[in-house]
């Protein structure tokens, strides 16, 4: 099988790049993908580039280019939810694009004609990543993950989201990929490590634990990886 591994930064790939040590790179649409092999299956390897319109852009191409078979993406979000900490690693049951807004002609927010407000993770990926937190002992989280090509710091939007799409957390890629993986019949899982949340140190050192919860995601990957 074909699986592909996606973030959005570089920093949220390296940890698996170094866990996997070889591999082929391959430049192509103005980005590197990294190709590798795993416990039988061919590895795909990229970041996108932050924003809606890369990680689309990204995905398609590991699926059409690539021939990905089930796609797995991993970075931070910020938290919505008041029962999320800086640290906590949360999985998208759906996702929702909070800046999508044609309202104006009688639609719902995050919706578009013959389109859904919510796309659905896929249920066999989200079962294995319960069981590989068991194995591990991580109290992981669950719920409907924001996406939106902004950077949301006004507590009032963050509200609003919640309010709007019972929302748990906020990134910006997710819903896109989510979009292409439903589109293309792959099975998509989303990972996000809370980053920011409501009580956050003002000291908080953002670089610093972006390195540090790729690991920890980058690892956490790697045994769903071996369960499929």
């Amino acid at each position: 099988m074909t699986i592909g591994i996606m973030g959005a930064m570089i920093e949220e790939i390296e940890p698996l790049l170094e866990f996997f040590k070889e591999y082929e790179t391959i430049e192509y649409a103005k980005n590197k993908y990294y190709k590798t092999s795993y416990n039988g299956h061919t590895i795909i390897i990229a970041y996108s580039k932050i924003g809606k319109v890369f990680a689309a852009l990204t995905a398609t191409i590991m699926i059409e280019k690539f021939k990905v078979e089930k796609l797995l993406f991993s970075g931070v979000a910020g938290a919505i939810s008041k029962d999320l900490k800086i640290g906590d690693l949360i999985v998208a049951k759906g996702l929702v694009q909070h800046d999508l807004d044609i309202t104006a002609f009688g639609h719902p927010y995050g919706y578009v004609p013959e389109g859904e407000v919510c796309t659905l993770a896929d249920e066999e990926l989200l079962k294995i990543s319960k069981e590989v937190a068991k194995q591990k002992s991580i109290d992981l989280k669950e719920g409907i993950i924001a996406t939106g090509d902004q950077f949301v710091a006004s507590s009032e939007r963050k509200e609003w989201i919640e309010g709007t799409f019972k929302a748990h957390a906020l990134e910006m890629e997710g819903a896109a990929v989510a979009v292409v993986c439903d589109a293309l019949n792959v099975p998509f899982f989303i990972l996000r490590a809370i980053s920011d949340s409501a009580d956050m140190d003002a000291g908080f050192d953002f670089d610093e634990f972006l390195k540090s919860s790729a690991k920890v995601s980058a690892d956490f990957i790697v045994k769903m990886v071996e369960k499929i």
